[in-house]
């Protein structure tokens, strides 16, 4: 325990625990931290990934390759799957990250009071008891029933999303009293709370993970996101071809050795075919797009933490997004002002009017704030004097009385001495009835202020009254004995991103639901959902949901527009609620009210330069410049991305079925054997994953943000999807069967009719590309289209084919014979008019295409 102790605490009533039932507590209750979560070991991961279908196939495709001896391709294999259990290994710290970021927001010192000695310990030795100190600047260690305060005033944004801070009341018992975060006057400061003035002292009534705080990590703790829809229907469809694959094999080998007697030569078809129908490339595809699609994020500013949201970005169907720091600029501004002399005419106070109005407000305002402010508001009224150019007060003036919050007074008094030969200038500002009652304002006076302050608050104000007049010397020691004035009123507002309103229409435009979720009043929630675009009704707030039953909060829920006066709880029981009805739902926040509802949304998006590391480390997005636009292009270039995957496993289908058919044709034909294992495996891990990346530079396709959302529950491969994919594939196949079949009843050797469908085949793969560019455009689009990744790949693909037909060594692996010009231009013209054929096939089926 550290011992750098102060002098006994004068008048304090308490005296605080001894340091043994201190360290009894500790040893009982655990550190003042939220708990570690338990961890899988590294061997526990590795089998929960190698239980994966995709996976296991990974790792039986790698021994196939590493029994026929093929060792580069097989030790390849290997390291994709072991990297895949090192990317599963860095997802599991990811929630051990998020409650490390919890446990830094408290405080790392704190002032306790033990055996009647005030210490300053590690804020993780507090234990509940405890007599806690708190200051201007602090973070409060842990929750806290006050017992004292002076002028307390706390900023709980963290907790309740609110912008202003909350005034602190003492209570005269320290029974500790079942309040939540937020409003004015509670009895109890909150663990990892900033203090924004004054001073308090109180007894500490829950640690760690009893706390509020704590109870967000719990709550995150306990959210273990789902296996994303895309990782469902691509496990079931390689479950299913697999199945059918190896079913296939079996028969192949079977027959082989049956009818031919020759089980050398049916274990070689066998591996083929099986090989050749198992869609290796998928894992490989998928790892491909995720990686550059967060790329592609980054340079937007865009930072991606669970690539699972990418695929959840082209369905998002409901965006709620939170209204402080992220509608808004999370900092208070003086937006309007009325004299005194007129309370029903708002003014702006950077606006046209009498300088001597604003001057005298604005003055007194600043004489009343704290010279080195932490209170938002004293902060703008600072703000707004250096605007115009104002400087109160002198470097010969003193402070000479200060009058803090009082029970039933909640208004700041200041009283300031310019000179010893002149009178000091009293400043007065507070809750409007607090400084009417000041003032003494006599009947229409005091309801003209009224009504003119209800009509701030409509147009979501936080509204203080200023006053001024002149102190006696020596200055009275209760504040109503002064002779003041009303000056006027000063409307504070937390100002709307520049960005949100065209970023709204965007989103509606594309069919996305925004809902607002606020721990802000009603009206304030109003006013800026209105400033924003939004609708303003029906509203509901948390104490409505808290009234109703699971079922009827998720009709609400359903209906509602804007939420607010919401906790926590409400944020995640609503994106639930919204899931639960078949919802793609994005969570925009920032702070650590928050946390929950990102990490529980399919889509977390977190403010990253406002927002906390709980916040960030919970989202599966950050938007690194908190630009509330960029969602906008998120979900732009998420929609981009799955169409385009879908793209590139339509075509990985389609160029599967002239491989699978061309591989089971000698046996159904009694013809030599076309394609081996190592052929199957050239074009399969060489040329088939490098065309598919053709795909994922693909630009936009033109409607994409025109249209709906895709239909949650839409499929990754839509019946319309895979049997286009079967057709082109089934043209594909026929193209290049017949050009052997052809070649071999035309006398060429069996080594020049391989070699002649082999470069088929590799054209028709290329002509398969083009088609599939695009789900509408025309050929001349798929050809002009830019692409530079396209002509690139062709380029390549020529090269490897070159030297595979020109190189001894490679036409000796690949049992090839020279091919004669004339066939090589043969091959072309049967893969261009394959590509023609689908082309003309294509508008069919493109309406279908694009669902």
């Amino acid at each position: 325990m550290p011992s750098d102790a102060h002098a006994p605490i004068a008048g304090t009533p308490v005296s605080g625990l001894t340091a043994t039932e201190a360290a009894r507590r500790l040893a009982a209750n655990g550190y003042n931290e939220l708990p570690r979560p338990d961890r899988r070991p590294l061997p526990r991961i590795l089998l929960d990934i190698l239980a994966e279908p995709m996976f296991a196939l990974l790792m039986v495709s790698a021994l196939i390759y590493l029994l026929l001896g093929d060792l580069r391709e097989g030790l390849m294999l290997l390291a994709f799957a072991t990297a895949s259990v090192g990317i599963a290994a860095a997802q599991e710290s990811r929630s051990e990250r998020v409650l490390d970021a919890l446990r830094t927001l408290t405080s790392p010192r704190a002032q306790v009071v033990r055996d009647g000695v005030r210490l300053r310990i590690p804020g993780r030795e507090v234990v509940p008891g405890d007599v806690v100190f708190i200051e201007e600047g602090d973070r409060v260690p842990a929750d806290i029933h006050l017992i004292s305060a002076q002028d307390l005033e706390i900023d709980e944004s963290l907790l309740t999303g609110e912008s202003l801070p909350v005034r602190k009341r003492p209570a005269s018992s320290a029974a500790a009293e079942a309040v939540t975060p937020g409003g004015d006057d509670l009895p109890v400061a909150f663990s990892g709370t900033l203090v924004v003035r004054g001073r308090g002292c109180g007894t500490t009534t829950a640690t760690g993970r009893h706390s509020e705080i704590g109870k967000i990590g719990a709550a995150l703790g306990g959210i273990h996101p789902e296996p994303t829809r895309l990782n469902r229907q691509t496990r079931r469809l390689v479950r299913g071809v697999a199945v059918a694959g190896l079913t296939v094999s079996l028969l192949v080998m079977a027959l082989y050795g049956l009818v031919r007697g020759d089980w050398l030569q049916g274990i070689l078809a066998g591996l083929a075919v099986a090989m050749s129908m198992i869609p290796e490339e998928f894992p490989l595809v998928l790892t491909v797009f995720m990686v550059m699609g967060a790329w592609r994020l980054s340079r937007a500013r865009v930072l991606t933490r669970r690539a699972a949201a990418i695929e959840a970005l082209g369905a998002a169907t409901v965006l709620c997004t939170d209204k402080t720091g992220t509608l808004t600029q999370n900092r208070m501004a003086i937006t309007e002002i009325r004299d005194a002399a007129d309370l029903a005419q708002g003014l702006d106070p950077r606006g046209d009017h009498p300088a001597d109005v604003t001057r005298a407000l604005i003055r007194h305002g600043i004489l009343a704030s704290a010279q080195t402010p932490a209170d938002p508001m004293d902060r703008a009224f600072h703000a707004l004097g250096r605007e115009l150019d104002m400087s109160p007060a002198g470097p010969s003036w003193t402070l000479v009385k200060e009058y803090g919050l009082e029970p039933g007074l909640p208004a700041i008094t200041q009283v300031w001495q310019a000179d010893p030969e002149t009178n000091a200038i009293v400043a007065i500002k507070g809750a409007p009835e607090a400084v009417a009652a000041l003032c003494r304002l006599d009947g229409p006076t005091h309801a003209a202020m009224l009504s003119a302050v209800d009509g701030m608050a409509r147009n979501g104000m936080r509204v203080l009254a200023v006053a001024g007049g002149e102190a006696p010397n020596p200055p009275p020691v209760d504040r109503r004995e002064y002779s003041c004035r009303l000056l006027g009123l000063v409307g504070f507002s937390d100002p709307l991103r520049a960005e949100v309103p065209a970023a709204v229409r965007d989103c509606l435009s594309a069919g996305i639901r925004v809902v607002m979720i606020t721990g802000d009043y009603p009206e304030t929630a109003r006013a800026i959902a209105a400033q924003a675009g939004l609708p303003i009704a029906p509203l509901v707030t948390g104490a409505d949901l808290d009234r109703l039953s699971p079922g009827e909060q998720a009709v609400r829920i359903r209906e509602a527009a804007l939420f607010a006066r919401t906790q926590p709880t409400h944020k995640l029981a609503i994106v639930k609620a919204l899931q639960g009805t078949g919802q793609i739902v994005g969570m925009t926040g920032d702070g650590v009210n928050d946390a929950p509802s990102l990490k529980a949304a399919d889509i977390g998006i977190a403010m990253g330069g406002r927002g906390t590391d709980v916040a960030r480390e919970a989202a599966s997005l950050v938007l690194l410049d908190d630009d509330f636009g960029s969602i906008v292009q998120t979900i732009r270039l998420g929609r981009r991305i799955y169409d385009n995957l879908r793209k590139a496993m339509g075509y990985i289908v389609a160029i599967h079925v002239p491989i699978a058919g061309l591989a089971l044709l000698p046996l159904v034909l009694d013809l030599p054997l076309l394609l081996t294992p190592v052929h199957i495996a050239f074009l399969e891990m060489v040329i088939d994953p490098v065309c598919s990346i053709v795909f994922e530079a693909e630009r936009s396709e033109a409607d994409s943000m025109r249209r709906p959302p895709r239909p949650p529950n839409s499929p990754l491969f839509s019946r319309a999807l895979l049997m286009w994919s079967l057709l082109q594939g089934t043209v594909a196949f026929g193209t290049v069967a017949l050009l052997f079949v052809g070649a071999l009843r035309g006398g060429l050797p069996t080594e020049e009719a391989r070699a002649l469908a082999f470069v088929a085949l590799v054209l028709v793969n290329f002509g398969l590309v083009l088609v599939n560019r695009s789900f509408s455009a025309s050929l001349l689009r798929a050809v002009t289209r830019p692409n530079p990744t396209l002509w690139t790949v062709a380029g390549v693909m020529g090269a490897v084919l070159a030297v595979t037909l020109a190189w001894p060594p490679a036409a000796a692996l690949f049992a090839f014979a020279p091919l004669p010009a004339h066939d090589v231009a043969i091959t072309l013209g049967a893969a261009a008019v394959m590509v023609l054929a689908l082309e003309a096939i294509k508008p069919l089926w493109a309406k279908q295409l694009r669902l």
